[in-house]
């Protein structure tokens, strides 16, 4: 019967033991202080009240197919990034309805069938699927926690190429380790791509969710050195991922952007799949970010905050840097297995986090807990997991 479906959709879909475990408490109405919380749209925060209001727009009901975007949503994008002090023009700027379809228009641009795209490790489970789906392989990179600071492995980079590698993926800040590029590694990239031919993808969906106000944060937007393309969008700058909006920025050499702009016209053309009324809601939700942005990261840092607070002198894990995004991750320091751990938190406490295997850390135990949680839910699971290690 397998036979029917297509090789490369031949994924384990059996569920793990902590997914089995956890919908089993579920079934029998225990609480569960979650603390993966991703959805913003499940988290309590208070939207603006007149957020639905341009969906009454008159121009709704017309129909102008652009398969870059309405200019007038491109034009809000690119004032997004003028307010960020990053000059990008409309013509630069492809809408798409997710970041994940943006990876496939890239795909689709660059890479025949089994060529390759690097990624780094830790990061996104989703990016498996996304090169699967599209009929690259992947192939990764680590990131190493090294004084107090994850770094790229520029070795093991510039081992991974060969002529079947057609980009380098490098996601800013990291989910989950919330690392931000850093200027040496962005030139160690430019380089190493214009000798093999091959473009930079720069997911930086999280980018506005920084923990402090520092400057030299490296953006790849208005990337020259060699052919990039910027991904970002609704689902996090707005915390409105059920609007489906996201966009790619080109940048790099002005001969081989004029190229992909016309190559990746047709591919976007052939599907048209963001809807009208979200691209004219678009300017006045924008317009809006400051205000949407500012409850989520008020609860960001606090959270932030208070796990600094109560792991001080913590024996059992250490707090791993977080420089920006919505994650934070537990190095676990005594001998305990990660997923063994993450089983006794939900069966004996109630409490459910990520091990580190779901993002493919390789060093060592970890756990990763969501700082968007609400803040009473964030508390207890955490002091429940501090609990839990003492009475191991």
């Amino acid at each position: 019967i397998m036979d029917i479906f297509s090789k490369r959709t031949h994924w384990e879909l059996s569920e793990n033991q902590i997914t089995q475990t956890l919908k089993r408490l579920k079934q029998e109405n225990i609480k569960i202080f979650d603390l993966t919380a991703s959805n913003p749209t499940q988290g309590r925060f208070q939207y603006p009240q007149d957020i639905l209001t341009e969906f009454n727009n008159p121009f709704n009901l017309q129909y102008k197919a652009d398969a870059q975007g309405l200019l007038l949503a491109r034009q809000a994008v690119s004032d997004y990034y003028q307010r960020k002090g990053f000059v990008v023009s409309p013509q630069r700027i492809f809408l798409t309805s997710s970041t994940s379809e943006g990876y496939m228009y890239i795909f689709r641009l660059l890479m025949d069938a089994e060529d390759k795209v690097l990624f780094p490790q830790p990061s996104y489970p989703l990016f498996s699927f996304l090169t699967d789906i599209n009929d690259v392989e992947m192939q990764t990179y680590p990131l190493h926690y090294i004084n107090g600071k994850w770094w790229m492995n520029q070795e093991e980079v510039r081992r991974a190429f060969t002529e079947k590698v057609k980009a380098v993926t490098v996601v800013n800040p990291n989910n989950p380790t919330g690392s931000f590029n850093q200027k040496e590694e962005v030139i160690f990239l430019n380089n190493i791509c214009r000798e093999n031919n091959a473009a930079i993808i720069c997911d930086e969906v999280f980018w506005d969710f920084s923990f402090d106000k520092r400057n030299d944060y490296v953006s790849l937007v208005n990337n020259k050195e060699v052919l990039t393309f910027t991904l970002g969008g609704l689902s996090k700058t707005l915390g409105l991922p059920q609007m489906k909006l996201s966009w790619i920025v080109l940048s790099g050499p002005q001969f081989i952007v004029d190229q992909a702009i016309k190559k990746l016209d047709v591919i976007a053309d052939t599907f048209l799949s963001v809807n009208t009324p979200v691209q004219q809601a678009l300017p006045k939700w924008l317009s809006l970010q400051e205000d949407i942005q500012k409850e989520i990261k008020t609860r960001l840092n606090k959270n932030k905050i208070f796990l600094e607070d109560i792991i001080k002198g913590n024996e059992h894990y250490q707090l791993l840097s977080i420089e920006g995004g919505w994650y934070a991750v537990l190095r676990i320091l005594d001998n305990q297995n990660e997923e063994d751990l993450v089983l006794t938190l939900l069966k004996n406490y109630s409490v459910f986090v990520y091990p580190g295997y779901f993002f493919d850390f390789e060093e060592g135990q970890h756990l990763i807990i969501s700082l968007l949680t609400e803040e009473g839910i964030f508390q207890e699971g955490v002091r429940r997991i501090f609990n839990c290690c003492e009475n191991i």
